[in-house]
């Protein structure tokens, strides 16, 4: 004998309830863009206040109340930073490019690396050596300056490009970020099949592995290139030779003098912060969507 369980009939309108609520719950109100408008305003402000300062005199820098519109001086204000010798702008553009593009790459080639091998390789010793990698990213730079200072000088790289490259060129931000991603990102079926093909461990990285980490491998590198355009402490400690600097370093010898000439000191911010506008643009996609895509995975 079988027994039938009898529902309640659904009440009428009952989907479009359900659906009217789901259209409220993502719905923003206006006290959300009211936040949203704020938050922008307040992020572009400073900016803004870079610009207008820029294209100002420095007596009009200067006044109270401050200008709130932009002058007509931008253009000369960065040909006075181009011009000026101490600060030797365009060479540490150069030499910024130079170091935050190696240590970009480097971070990204071997982070993925070794990021495919704690997740998905077998070896003696992985947890423990995965341990000191994350006790690393909790020791500030400040705590190693003096024996990485002596070590520099051991290999006669001080005021050179080497001596603010190469001990930053992996980290453990980076290998860390890669591992979570490949755990998830990277099957271990694939895997097993790329090894059944004949495929070797380089061959599985570069076929396999790599393709899947690329959208984690676009935020890291983008985040490391950033981070390494705004290095200041390390540089500064490094390369005592005006002659050889970073950007950074360039925009700190716009400020040695005894009266400070916040035009010229705006306008070489602004120099300095374009191409990091510039990279942003290109390639900001790519950071919205590998973290998007991580989040959908995760």
């Amino acid at each position: 004998m079988t027994t039938t369980t009898l529902r309640p009939p659904a009440r009428p309108g009952a989907p479009a309830r359900a659906a009217h609520q789901a259209e409220r719950l993502w719905k923003a109100s206006p006290l959300t863009w009211f936040g949203l408008v704020l938050g922008v305003l307040l992020s572009l402000f400073p900016f803004y206040w870079m610009i207008v300062i820029a294209s100002r005199t420095n007596d009009a820098a200067n006044s109270w109340p401050p200008p709130f519109l932009p002058g007509g001086k931008l253009g000369d204000n960065i040909q006075r930073v181009l011009d000026n010798g101490d600060a030797n702008i365009v060479k540490g553009l150069l030499n910024s490019f130079l170091v935050s593009g190696t240590i970009t790459v480097a971070t990204v080639f071997f982070g993925s690396l070794a990021g495919f091998a704690f997740a998905k390789l077998r070896f003696r010793g992985k947890n423990a050596l995965l341990l000191i990698i994350l006790a690393s990213m909790m020791v500030p730079i400040q705590l190693g300056v003096l024996p990485l200072y002596i070590l520099m000088a051991k290999l006669e790289w001080l005021n050179t490009m080497p001596s603010v490259t190469v001990p930053f060129l992996i980290g453990g931000f980076g290998i860390f970020m890669m591992r979570q991603y490949a755990e998830q990102a990277v099957p271990n079926e694939l895997i097993e099949a790329a090894r059944v093909d004949g495929c070797s461990t380089w061959k599985v990285y570069w076929h396999v592995v790599a393709p899947a980490l690329r959208p984690a491998a676009a935020v890291l590198g983008l985040l490391t290139f950033m981070e390494q355009w705004n290095q200041f402490f390390w540089p500064f400690v490094v390369l005592a030779d005006p002659a050889n600097p970073t950007v950074q370093i360039s925009l700190r010898s716009l400020n040695t003098a005894y009266f400070a000439d916040n035009s010229q000191i705006f306008a070489g911010t602004l120099i300095a912060t374009l191409p990091l506008f510039i990279v942003f643009i290109l390639f900001g996609r790519q950071i919205i969507g590998g973290i998007m895509e991580g989040a959908v995975k995760s």
